[in-house]
């Protein structure tokens, strides 16, 4: 298994300058730096380059994430919306085959965050999703992208997908060898009755997994996951793939606002504090994993 961090762990708002990250993440013990696909169409080209060299230079293994917003969900009933969710893909896609980026996860089949004052036809809308992730699918082939992650929401974040059985049900109605079910242990925490069921649940079609205590703090910090039956269940199912912790920690910023951190996690937020807390959340993975 090959073990990550989001960046947006440190960062306050969704698009930064991720040529530092590949170089801290790799001094901290990880294999994998996720980055967000927000404003990756518009980065310049030399930024994207930096980006991939950075990465080459420390080993690291680049992987995205992404919530559409509102005009970019698949989703929709508007005929445009969805032209304009294919033409950000399409030009995203670019961006992340020059960095070598193969896994995408995320709420990739609607939007993100939903605004839950609008009303919605969870079917009608599971169906255009269903529809048009075929297109996306194929697109995304095209430029070497072999995950797309359908990340199981919880129901305060998303509507469409919330469990690892829906889940698995709208990737086997996709039919695309690269759409897969995407689990994090954070949003099981709130609708799952069983880490072990929701992930023999998922079974081979597991293609991605973000990992964060109950509270969102790196792993190893909660109080109610137990990691050695998600760690044995990976094992029993064959899992061999990318595991990325998600930890959110700190507030301020379009991060804080769109996770809902209204407060800092702890008394001392500084960079020391949660490199050290990082470092030795992946080491606690990795003998537990392992």
């Amino acid at each position: 298994m090959k073990y990550g961090i989001y960046y947006a762990y440190w960062a306050k708002e969704w698009g930064v300058d991720y040529t530092p990250f590949p170089k801290k993440v790799a001094s901290l013990g990880f294999d994998i730096l996720e980055i967000s696909c927000a404003g990756l169409k518009d980065l310049p080209e030399k930024d994207v380059l930096a980006l991939k060299s950075a990465a080459d230079e420390n080993g690291v293994l680049l992987t995205g994430g992404y919530g559409p917003r509102p005009e970019e969900s698949i989703a929709s009933e508007d005929p445009a919306i969805v032209q304009n969710a294919m033409d950000f893909w399409k030009k995203t896609f670019a961006v992340l085959e020059k960095l070598g980026i193969t896994t995408v996860g995320g709420g990739l089949y609607g939007y993100w965050p939903v605004d839950y004052t609008k009303e919605f036809d969870k079917a009608a809308d599971l169906d255009r999703s269903i529809r048009n992730m075929k297109a996306l699918a194929d697109m995304a082939e095209s430029f070497g992208i072999t995950t797309l992650g359908m990340e199981s929401l919880n129901r305060h974040e998303g509507y469409l997908i919330n469990s690892a059985k829906e889940c698995l049900d709208y990737v086997k109605a996709v039919d695309k060898p690269n759409v897969k079910v995407m689990l994090d242990t954070y949003h099981m925490c709130i609708e799952e009755d069983s880490f072990r069921d929701a992930i023999l649940t998922a079974g081979s079609y597991l293609g991605h997994l973000h990992v964060g205590e109950n509270n969102r703090k790196v792993p190893g910090q909660g109080h109610l996951i137990d990691w050695k039956e998600i760690a044995d269940t990976l094992h029993e199912i064959g899992y061999d793939g990318t595991i990325v912790m998600e930890p959110f920690v700190i507030h301020g910023g379009q991060v804080g606002k769109d996770i809902r951190v209204w407060r800092d996690l702890f008394t001392d937020v500084s960079e020391e504090r949660l490199d050290r807390d990082a470092k030795e959340s992946v080491a606690f993975m990795r003998r537990v994993f392992g």
